[in-house]
């Protein structure tokens, strides 16, 4: 099993930043992609910013020049992170993990807002 923690979510105003990170642990081999999700109230969930093994990284559209993807290999961390946050930000941001199988993390509340 693996369980991914992500920490660093928030209330904060337009223009602002916040760095969020999710430790994977457990049963984690060799991973093939990290990556979040953000999903918004009445929308679909939708890729933010994704990271395959070789460095690779692809970001959504929406945050290209405004986030930053990063992972920590010797610690199975991935980070994100948002500058220039702006209200259309607003969403619970998942972590999400692929090795053997697919997980995701619980969740954090990203909120802009002045």
């Amino acid at each position: 099993q693996v369980q991914l923690v992500e920490s660093g979510g928030g209330l904060v105003q337009p223009g602002g930043s916040l760095r969020l990170s999710c430790a994977a642990s457990g049963s984690v081999f060799s991973i093939e992609v990290m990556g979040w999700y953000r999903q918004a109230p009445g929308k679909q969930r939708e890729l933010v910013a994704t990271i395959i093994s070789g460095g690779r990284t692809i970001y959504a559209d929406s945050v290209k020049g405004r986030f930053a993807i990063s992972r920590e290999n010797a610690k199975n961390t991935v980070y994100l992170q948002m500058n220039s946050l702006k209200p259309g930000d607003t969403a619970v941001y998942y972590c999400y993990l692929r090795t053997t199988g697919a997980y995701w993390g619980q969740g954090t509340q990203v909120t802009v807002s002045s």
